[in-house]
């Protein structure tokens, strides 16, 4: 590949040096018809002497030596700590006594991810996948919320009065249905996590897919306990499911629901200080429409998930 800024091909340079080494035409007579310097001429024909035509394409521009460059047990450091702790250039550099740009240097030269792109539990690349039609894969999962007390907890009240404020509020447990196609989502507010709950929240959530012209093939899950159970299993396969489970203590394969899970935290149940619990649940339906009609989607190119579930007919058959 030519250098972005280079004033030649390497076809042109060719030209240029056979001019002065085969032609005999003065460097400044073939520097001027190519448009160049005399000393970019002169150093077109020597590396056409040396080398032939072999000698035209770009080289690096690394130095031979590098005096300067950190010492390698230095270097060797900062990537230990990197894979031990899975810390930033700024973190390491105050740890190794270098300057963070010179961390961020040891990183990239070493070729280290960054950490975005890193699973947080094990500090493997992330693998990410996506199934090519709504319905071949949704993501099951609870997310266990504690219950606001009447007249508002920490959020309104402060950390102490909050802590006091309780009372045994309890907590609510929302079970969400994630289309992995699309992201579209189903979600309720339930009083438990029994497999009596999962199993009815499990056939109205496929009622609602069905409504949105969303096959239901297959259904993901963790190892909970209501999830393993006859009721579970045998719901399924009264509605044609494949029931599939993550392996132990890897949360990252069902990733999906729990990034949505961690959105709604921010975005309705954190969002802003609600004085009861009712008043949170009241506003949630809302949040979950805005969720699939109306908020982008980073991973869906700004699209809402309603946009990869259009209804238009055997779009996804």
């Amino acid at each position: 590949m030519t250098h972005a800024n280079a004033s030649l091909t390497p076809t042109g340079r060719l030209r240029l040096a056979r001019c002065v080494v085969d032609d005999g035409w003065p460097l400044r007579a073939a520097a001027a018809r190519f448009q160049v310097s005399p000393t970019t001429a002169q150093r077109w024909a020597r590396r056409y002497r040396e080398h032939g035509p072999a000698g035209m394409t770009d080289r690096s521009s690394r130095p031979h030596h590098s005096p300067a460059r950190t010492p390698a047990p230095i270097e060797a450091h900062v990537l230990a700590m990197r894979r031990a702790h899975r810390i930033g250039p700024a973190r390491l550099a105050t740890r190794a006594g270098i300057a963070p740009s010179t961390a961020h240097r040891i990183l990239i030269r070493h070729g280290e991810p960054v950490l975005a792109c890193l699973d947080r539990a094990t500090g493997e690349p992330v693998r990410r996948y996506e199934r090519d039609q709504p319905g071949e894969l949704v993501h099951i999962d609870v997310k266990k919320l504690a219950r606001i007390p009447d007249g508002g907890g920490h959020k309104t009240l402060g950390r102490p009065t909050g802590r006091t404020n309780r009372n045994g509020a309890g907590y609510a447990y929302i079970h969400t249905a994630l289309d992995d196609h699309s992201r579209l989502a189903y979600s309720e507010i339930l009083p438990n996590e029994t497999a009596a709950t999962c199993a009815g929240f499990l056939r109205r959530a496929t009622a609602w897919f069905t409504a949105h012209g969303v096959r239901v093939h297959r259904v993901l899950t963790d190892n909970a306990w209501a999830y393993t159970k006859n009721t579970w299993h045998t719901t399924c396969a009264d509605l044609g499911i494949q029931p599939r489970h993550t392996r132990p203590w890897r949360p990252q394969t069902n990733g999906k629901v729990e990034r949505f899970h961690r959105t709604l935290t921010d975005e309705w149940a954190y969002h802003q200080p609600y004085t009861t619990d009712t008043a949170r649940c009241d506003a949630y339906p809302d949040w979950l429409d805005w969720y699939n009609y109306h908020r982008p989607h980073t991973a869906l190119g700004g699209h809402p998930p309603a946009h990869r579930v259009t209804n238009l007919p055997e779009q996804h058959i």
